[in-house]
This record gives structure tokens, C-alpha cells and sequence, in this order.
């Protein structure tokens, strides 16, 4: 009888097609990302490895990075790359230059993006950006170049405490994300191009009633004692932390850079964008987001990629 059993069992596997079990699970998606920016492109793709995997794709990814840098400082090594090609100031981390990482993979998708210091101006982004465009393009006709959207700083960022004098300067988050939110949407129609909204996202998170950052009125910074911080809970900047500064704790405040939070907010922005997949239910979250404050940042980061479309 076991003999009999084993051998229509066998005869069943030989009559099944051996694709069977692939066909029902769903073909993974696979893109190419190649990332021509700086400190904020390194946050809001921090993540997206993970993201990514989760939801069963799959993404290669390079990052070309300068800090602090807009369009105007990639050319500039473009330039000096092409005035000597042995001049290491022409040359990436990776030890290539642009023109040398843009051939060196076939990718789906190039993103450039402005400083976030110059990014509510959209004067500072002509001609640089137009130009590294062009440039990209011409190195990788076959890739989409798409503008990458910064967020604007956090409410207490020392640049609203102490607002400059100089015209244009933003003096409060609403007016930096009001210009930088017009720049970049007014130079993305003039390009042609795309735009990822992780500014949107952003800014639709920090000022939700539920879920908006608030500075701790408790919290007195000059008395503060390592390691006490304030209550920085939602916040999706880095915030007050303390550092050593000659041999000394020092407190010190990054309004800009993102937190855990943001840079899993910008992760799933970046997701939904590229896969055309929603971020909502997705199965990774970072250490220190509950599930919850995740969920809420899931559905922000799917609206606003629903309205760039």
C-alpha cells in the first residue's frame, strides 16, 4: 500500500509543471537607482533597501554624493574631471567620475536635487540644474532623470530663532517649505521631469494635529546636563543631541538633517514613487517607530505621491 501511495505521489510531482509554484507567487520588481545629491539623498534613501525587500522587490542602488552640495557643485567636478582626468577632485568616493558612474550601470531612474539651504530660491537652481540635466541625459539617454523634493527644516531650527536680515531668507518652516515646495515644482516643469514630494510628506507630517512635532517648553537648553533631552517625540529631524566638542559634552541642535522617522518617511516616499507600489502595510519599520507613528507615516507618504500624479 505505502509503495502504491509513493508511487502516484511521484507520478502526481512529474505531471506538475516545475514553474508551478513560481506562478503563484507575483514577480518581484526591479529597479535601478542612482542617487546625484548630498546628506538629504542619503536620509531619505537610508531605508529603502529595507522597504523595498519587505514588499518582495528588489533595487540596486549607488549613491553620488557631495556635502552640502546642489547642481552646481556635481558640475564642478564634472569640470574638473574633464580638465584632468587624474585630478581627484573630479572623482567620487567610489574613485569615478560622474560620467564613469552613469555608464556604469543601466538605471531606471537619476535623481538630482538643490541644497537645502538654497532650496526655497528657485533662482539658485538656474542654470546648475538644467545643466546637470543635460548632462546626465546625455551620459544615460535612456534613464529617467527626476527631481528629488527637500524638506524643509525643523520649526525650531536655530535659521527661524534667529531670522536673517537677507531678502528671500525664510523666517519660519511654513515660509521655507512654501519656496522650497514652488521651486522645486516650477523647475521640474521647466526641465520636464518628475518630482519625488518628500518635502510634501514632510510637511504634511509635521504640521498633522495628531502627529506634529512640538519643541518641549520644559527643556532649558542652557542649563541642560548630558545626557538629558528634551521631549523630541514625532520628530522628524534630528533634533538636540549632545557631541563632544574639544574634549568637552556639547549640546547641539540639527534642525535639518532626518531622524529615524524621516528618514523612514522619506524611504517610503521614495518607494511608492519608484514601484508605483503602495507603502501602505508594508512590514519594515525602523527601531524607535512604533507601529502606529508608522502606519501614520505610511498613509502620509502614499498621499502625497498620489497628488504629484
Amino acid at each position: 500500500m505505502l509503495t502504491r501511495r509513493l508511487a502516484v505521489l511521484l507520478l502526481g510531482l512529474a505531471l506538475t509543471p516545475l514553474s508551478a509554484t513560481a506562478q503563484d507567487k507575483p514577480k518581484g520588481k526591479t529597479v535601478r537607482l542612482l542617487t546625484v545629491g548630498n546628506s538629504f539623498s542619503q536620509n531619505a534613501t537610508k531605508y529603502l533597501d529595507r522597504i523595498v525587500e519587505a514588499d518582495g522587490n528588489v533595487i540596486v542602488h549607488h549613491r553620488c554624493v557631495i556635502g552640502g552640495s546642489g547642481p552646481d557643485q556635481h558640475l564642478a567636478k564634472v569640470a574638473a574631471h574633464e580638465k584632468d582626468a587624474k585630478d581627484k577632485t573630479g572623482l567620487y568616493d567610489s574613485g569615478k567620475s560622474l560620467a564613469q558612474e552613469l555608464a556604469a550601470e543601466k538605471w531606471d531612474v537619476i535623481t538630482i536635487q538643490q541644497a537645502s539651504v538654497r532650496s526655497h530660491d528657485a533662482a539658485t537652481y538656474r542654470p546648475g540644474m538644467k545643466a546637470l540635466y543635460d548632462y546626465i541625459k546625455k551620459h544615460a539617454p535612456a534613464s529617467e532623470v527626476v527631481i528629488h523634493q527637500t524638506w524643509a527644516y525643523r520649526v525650531d531650527d536655530p535659521r527661524f530663532q534667529k531670522p536673517s536680515d537677507k531678502a528671500g531668507e525664510p523666517k519660519t518652516q511654513k515660509a521655507m517649505y512654501d519656496g522650497l515646495s514652488d521651486a522645486y515644482r516650477t523647475i521640474a516643469k521647466e526641465i520636464g521631469v518628475r518630482r519625488i514630494p518628500v518635502g510634501d510628506a514632510f510637511y504634511a507630517a509635521d504640521t498633522d494635529p495628531k502627529w506634529e512635532y512640538k519643541p518641549d517648553p520644559k527643556f532649558d537648553t542652557k542649563s541642560a546636563v548630558p545626557p538629558a533631552l528634551p521631549d523630541q517625540k514625532y520628530s522628524l529631524h534630528v533634533g538636540w543631541r549632545w557631541a563632544t566638542t574639544n574634549g568637552k559634552p556639547a549640546l547641539q541642535m540639527d534642525g535639518h538633517h532626518a531622524s529615524p522617522a524621516g528618514e523612514y518617511l522619506g524611504g517610503l516616499v521614495f518607494y511608492e514613487f519608484l514601484y508605483g507600489r503602495t507603502a501602505v502595510g508594508n512590514t519594515f519599520r525602523p527601531p524607535g517607530v512604533d507601529a502606529d507613528y508608522a502606519r501614520f507615516l505610511q498613509e502620509t507618504a502614499h498621499k502625497a505621491v498620489e497628488r504629484t500624479k
